[in-house]
């Protein structure tokens, strides 16, 4: 065999090995290399889509702990009011109780008082009969003298 004859039969079996490699080897090489590429992609865009989905999410935490510290700090003023509204409620009533504690201690101290001029009152006269009964060396009758043991009494 001639070197043209080698170089013709090398290329046409060269050209059928392209051929098969084209037909056969190669579809599937390049469809692997798509998925493959697509693959790489949708990562890509998936990762994307994290971060902005992560930075939306930061940012709605972000308000929800804002919110959430502004309702603590509203509900603490709340509660403030309230105890300071409670405070002064028991004061008022303590201050009312007070005073009525107080009136009626005056109250019953004037009663005392009272009571203990009627019976100063009543041991006065008493003295006063006993004192008229020595100086008049006789007994002085209440029943009949009663009017004058009134006045008595009253002037004292």
């Amino acid at each position: 065999m001639s070197i043209n004859a080698t170089l013709f039969v090398q290329a046409i079996v060269f050209l059928i090995l392209v051929w098969f490699t084209m037909t056969f080897v190669w579809p599937p090489i390049a469809k692997a290399l798509d998925e493959r590429a697509q693959k790489i992609a949708d990562g890509l865009a998936a990762a994307d889509r994290a971060r902005t989905e992560l930075a939306a999410a930061d940012q709605r935490v972000k308000q929800e702990l804002a919110a959430a510290s502004n309702e603590t700090a509203n509900r603490l003023a709340d509660a403030e009011r309230r105890a300071q509204a409670i405070i002064e409620e028991a004061k008022a009533r303590a201050t009312e109780e007070g005073n009525k504690i107080v009136a009626a201690a005056r109250a019953e101290a004037e009663q005392q008082a009272i009571a203990a001029r009627e019976a100063l009152r009543e041991q006065v006269a008493a003295l006063a009969v006993k004192g008229a009964e020595q100086i008049l060396r006789k007994e002085v009758n209440a029943g009949v003298h009663a009017d004058l043991l009134n006045r008595l009494k009253t002037e004292l």
